[in-house]
């Protein structure tokens, strides 16, 4: 099996070559926020911005995924760059706004620039999650069952577009991750 590695000439107020492993774009979205806010797509026009995969009550892969994000996030505020981050629940029946509000109190989420998102139902966010990040989701069932969703992280373009994924649980992909927003924030 021949992989092909490509590298697009992405743009953000000038050009900086990243190298990218997706072209996807994401599917329109107004869901709510841990404020009760309405947040969508519209409010990331133009902006390069973080999404990933998350529940409140994930005992598997969330505890170590999210402490993650919230790294990457310290990294960039040092060196003087904020990305917008959006978590999109995979639990929306659970994770109201308050719940999700304590958790980004819990995992010292700092929600100046990340909002963590619920408000649709399962089958939405279901193809959201498959369509737009090419990522699998399923319900875990019933009982003590974990659902089964991404460990990855995802950067997107200032046109919406999933232009590159990374291992959420990996810390050579994790500095990549940084590396790579560095680049295009700095621009």
């Amino acid at each position: 099996m021949v992989t092909i590695t490509f590298v697009l000439l992405l743009s953000a107020c000038g050009s900086e070559k990243i190298e990218t492993n997706m072209s996807s774009d994401v599917a329109d979205f107004e869901f709510t926020t841990q404020d009760n806010e309405q947040f969508g797509l519209k409010d990331l026009k133009g902006e390069w911005w973080a999404a990933y995969f998350m529940y409140t009550e994930c005992t598997m892969v969330c505890p170590t995924t999210t402490p993650n994000m919230v790294d990457i996030q310290e990294q960039l505020h040092e060196s003087g760059l904020e990305l917008p981050i959006v978590s999109f629940t995979v639990d929306p029946g659970h994770d109201t706004p308050d719940v999700l509000k304590t958790y980004a109190k819990e995992n010292k989420i700092d929600v100046k620039n990340w909002s963590l998102l619920t408000g649709y139902d399962f089958e939405e966010i279901k193809k959201l999650s498959e369509g737009s990040f090419k990522s699998v989701l399923e319900d875990g069932g019933t009982g003590e069952m974990e659902m089964v969703h991404s460990t990855l992280f995802f950067l997107i373009n200032p046109d919406g577009k999933v232009v590159k994924k990374y291992d959420g649980l990996s810390q050579k992909e994790l500095d990549v991750f940084v590396h790579d927003a560095q680049a295009v924030l700095s621009q």
